[in-house]
């Protein structure tokens, strides 16, 4: 039984990174528009911050000004990825130290605390619930419950079942939900960087270089 959703677990996975795969090319498939004008900056740095200074939230408008949902959102995803992390231990059989263990254990926590607080605002607060769908909602749940059987599992063997039978579910919605932003944010942010670092808008100048250029 045991072996057979770890199987499963393995189709559903590979089943999810075609399918999110295929979404990616048909972006493709709307052309690509030319660009004439000359480069005014570098791409590569342009990625760079996407992923580097551009993450922070001081570089970010919303993000500066919700730094309680900001942390909450980065444990979130780093709880969620611990998660995984900690699943594909098990799909592959792999020997964990108990320091990491506990590492991983203080993480699932973390991120469900994350999570339930992102769920809580979006149920108590009305102009989030204004915007919100039952897609929403779902996502969160399936999320917070495979962070809640990852962490019951590092402390019982036995819930294994119903964790793996978890994660096939998760892995097979994840194309379909917003889940699959996970994937989506990588590429995304790549093509943000490349976009606006060629234009010269990334990184963004220093207010010392700004005010250099002006009395220039």
């Amino acid at each position: 039984m045991l072996s057979l959703l770890r199987f499963g677990v393995i189709v559903s996975f590979l089943l999810s990174v075609i399918a999110l795969s295929l979404l990616v090319l048909k972006t493709f498939s709307f052309g690509k528009k030319a660009v004439y004008a000359k480069p005014l900056g570098d791409a590569k740095k342009g990625i760079s911050y996407a992923f580097g200074r551009g993450m922070l939230p001081w570089e970010k408008e919303s993000s500066g000004k919700h730094l309680p949902s900001y942390f909450a959102g980065m444990s979130y995803h780093a709880g969620v990825f611990a998660a995984l992390f900690y699943l594909l231990s098990l799909i592959f059989s792999l020997e964990l130290s108990g320091l990491l263990v506990n590492i991983l254990r203080f993480l699932f926590v973390l991120g469900f605390l994350g999570g339930v607080t992102l769920l809580s605002k979006r149920i108590l607060l009305p102009a989030m619930r204004k915007i919100s769908c039952p897609e929403d909602f779902a996502s969160n749940i399936i999320a917070d419950l495979f962070l809640i059987f990852a962490l019951v599992h590092t402390y019982s063997a036995r819930t294994a079942p119903l964790f793996f039978l978890l994660a096939i579910v998760m892995f097979l919605y994840i194309p379909v939900g917003k889940i699959r932003h996970c994937f989506f944010f990588f590429y995304a942010r790549i093509l943000f960087g490349l976009f606006y670092g060629r234009r010269g808008v990334l990184p963004p100048k220093t207010h010392k270089t700004k005010s250099m250029n002006i009395k220039a």
